[in-house]
């Protein structure tokens, strides 16, 4: 695995679309099985199989977006079909998360702190998002629109190939969170966010941290728990972990050189907006996201206008 740096050049707002240290290959190929042979093997019958079945109609069939999918289910074909087709499955029920969606202007929403993923990696080369949904307010957008940033988030991750193999890390901070907030979270809005996390995207969430949880947190649990039936015990038993307010038990699994200050880290706070703006500048980027049906992220007159309004609305 990547080794710790505590230098904090590594921080960039950029993504590498290229790039495959020898020890990220190194665990694909000890973890994942990934080889050149294989991969080569498997990328061909999955095609063959999505082909031959036709249960989705794929916007792409390239060997790059095919190898996703065989990487996010550590290349065992039938899972990785399944992946596949979950996928598009929740596109076309959720085509309006794609359709005419510019995540420039779901800036509001990193604006408040809700949503944010950090511009480095943490020990191990894996990217953190993190959501503080006690600074949700309810009056002014709903879960939807997290959800959507959530999304985009994701398609721009799973660009980078290290992620492909790695997976990201997920922190809930559930510090404020109130009643009317986890009422908002109903049985299709955990649904939807089981789908991205566990079903229906080709990234592996490595690990969900939550802290700062209180009773509030058993209303929202609940709701969840039933939908994951046998992936619960799976993901208590590895990949879920509770800290409550306790810092030092977070930073058994990320190191603080990894974390922002209010978590015991030496990390200031990272804008999700700057992020975005700075993917936006990258040819590369805005033709994948817009191949998905994302309005273009090139930051015209219009969006430019809206975040400056936004800006001066925060700062009145």
């Amino acid at each position: 695995m990547p080794s710790p740096t505590a230098a904090m050049d590594d921080v960039m707002a950029n993504l590498d679309l290229e790039t495959i240290p020898d020890e990220v290959m190194e665990y694909a190929r000890e973890k994942i099985g990934e080889t050149d042979e294989n991969k080569t093997l498997m990328i061909s019958e999955l095609r063959e199989m999505i082909y031959e079945r036709g249960d989705v109609t794929a916007h792409r069939m390239d060997d790059a977006f095919l190898l996703r999918f065989l990487r996010a289910r550590n290349f065992k074909l039938e899972a990785a079909y399944r992946l596949f087709v979950n996928y598009f499955n929740f596109r076309e029920k959720n085509s309006d998360f794609y359709a005419n969606v510019n995540p420039l202007n779901l800036s509001f929403i990193g604006d408040a702190d809700v949503l944010s993923v950090l511009p480095y990696r943490e020990q191990t080369g894996r990217r953190i998002m993190i959501y503080r949904m006690g600074k949700w307010n309810t009056k002014e957008y709903d879960i939807d629109e997290i959800l959507k940033a959530s999304l985009a988030i994701l398609e721009l991750g799973v660009l980078e190939p290290r992620a492909q193999i790695l997976g990201g890390v997920v922190i809930f901070d559930l510090a404020n969170l109130t009643l009317q907030q986890a009422w908002q979270i109903t049985p299709n809005v955990a649904s939807k966010v089981i789908e991205l996390m566990v079903t229906s995207f080709p990234i592996k969430t490595f690990a969900i941290h939550i802290i700062n949880e209180s009773w509030v947190f058993d209303v929202v649990f609940s709701v969840f728990k039933p939908l994951l039936g046998r992936r619960y015990q799976e993901m208590v038993s590895g990949k879920l972990f509770f800290h409550g307010t306790d810092m030092k038990s977070l930073h058994k699994h990320i190191n603080p050189k990894y974390l922002p200050e209010v978590y015991g880290g030496i990390r200031p706070e990272y804008s999700y907006k700057d992020w975005f703006r700075n993917l936006s500048r990258d040819p590369a980027i805005v033709k994948e996201m817009s191949s998905l049906g994302y309005t273009d992220l090139d930051t015209n007159e219009e969006i430019e206008k809206d975040i400056k309004l936004r800006e001066e609305a925060v700062t009145a």
